[in-house]
């Protein structure tokens, strides 16, 4: 379809990997605070996944660039998390849990950037269409946080996680189809060094931006569905504005491509980084006005969707193919994992004092990173590394 090669198996794969985090943001709080555990336990263990991705993704990145295996990487990764995190049904106690999250977010860890790098290698001269797979990642999240608002409103909060290990499994499932013959499984394994690229001003400010940017998402991944909940909206209407917030993603995910053929990436980092303090501002405002609150849950179009499409353009243009798997899985761990894990324990932190006022923290941050990249970045930010 559209001439992309494995398109059906590659969109498959990510409509479930994204239904499983529109369980997993907008919801799994929920279930912790449901559990007992505090504000500053809650924002602990919505770190523990990216606590443990500061260093799963380059174990299995190097390994997946080192054996050519990426495909074999993924499948065990989903494997190993969907037997892992059924445990959580048994699971009451604060550091216990911590271990269950992180026993399976370690393998879970494994998957998602080596299937980035796999749909870049399978796509090869169309990698500007990649936002075409991606979308239906969005479709996912969407279809979970609409339907899992109302069930659990109707059959309790024990249906999140339920709902998350049924999709652990189905996503184990759809990565016994994904393509092979594209991956490095043909290819001589690398034995150069990624770290004088890593090094160079260019790819550390983009780096660093990248966990600003993501740390800047904590207190709205990890608390803004505990905010409208304690201010009385309805947990539909919750689902509602996050599920305004991926159609926005969506709609940009489909015009990606003509954005990447007309403006530079770093025009486009900088201008997502940009909407993004205005994003957050809005927010850290305390407004509850609907107008006010769709118009914020609208820049996750330049917050997410574009930021992210232009970075996984940027990283594929910047480091050489050998590099592939080990240059996604930095920029899971490092801007990622780290940016997650330090925006989920600051906010869980400052969120019982401040409130809606962690928002302004994350302007700053959003606002430190739209500066490294408008300073470092070439203003072109297209060519391969040398």
């Amino acid at each position: 379809m559209l001439g992309i090669p494995f398109y059906g198996r590659l969109s498959t794969y990510y409509f479930l990997y994204y239904a499983l985090l529109g369980v997993l943001v907008p919801y799994w709080a929920l279930f912790l605070q449901a559990r007992g555990f505090s504000s500053w336990q809650i924002g602990v263990l919505l770190a523990v996944p990216h606590i443990t991705k500061l260093g799963a993704p380059n174990i299995w990145g190097w390994l997946a660039d080192k054996t050519g295996e990426r495909v074999r990487i993924i499948r065990m990764g989903n494997l190993f998390s969907a037997i892992i995190f059924p445990w959580v049904f048994l699971t009451y106690g604060f550091w216990s849990m911590v271990i269950v999250l992180a026993g399976y977010s370690f393998f879970w860890n494994a998957v998602m950037a080596q299937c980035e790098a796999l749909v870049l290698e399978t796509l090869g001269q169309q990698s500007h269409r990649y936002s075409l797979i991606r979308l239906w990642g969005s479709l996912g999240f969407i279809v979970t946080v609409l339907v899992l608002g109302f069930l659990v409103e109707r059959a309790g909060v024990t249906t999140i996680a339920i709902t998350m290990s049924a999709l652990l499994l189905a996503l184990w499932l759809a990565s016994l189809a994904l393509p092979s013959r594209n991956s490095t499984a043909r290819m001589r394994p690398a034995v150069d060094s990624i770290w004088p690229l890593l090094w160079r001003a260019p790819a550390f400010a983009f780096f660093v931006a990248g966990l600003l940017m993501q740390l800047s998402h904590g207190p709205y991944y990890g608390f803004f569905t505990l905010y409208l909940d304690g201010q009385g909206v309805a947990t539909r209407w919750v689902g509602a504005l996050w599920t305004l917030g991926v159609v926005a993603e969506i709609l940009l995910f489909m015009g990606m491509a003509y954005l990447l053929k007309h403006f530079s990436v770093k025009r486009l980092l900088v201008a997502s980084l940009a909407l993004t303090v205005a994003r957050w501002s809005i927010m850290g405002s305390g407004a509850l006005y609907w107008g006010w609150l769709v118009l914020a849950q609208s820049l996750h179009a330049a917050s997410f969707a574009c930021y992210h499409a232009s970075a996984m353009a940027w990283l594929h243009a910047y480091f050489p193919f050998k590099f592939a798997g080990r240059a996604q899985a930095f920029y899971a761990s490092f801007s990622l994992g780290a940016g997650w894990a330090l925006g989920a324990i600051l906010a869980g932190a400052l969120w019982e004092e401040w409130q809606q006022a962690t928002f302004y923290m994350a302007a700053l941050a959003a606002g430190v990173a739209m500066v490294l990249l408008w300073v470092f970045l070439p203003h072109s930010s297209t060519s391969k590394a040398d």
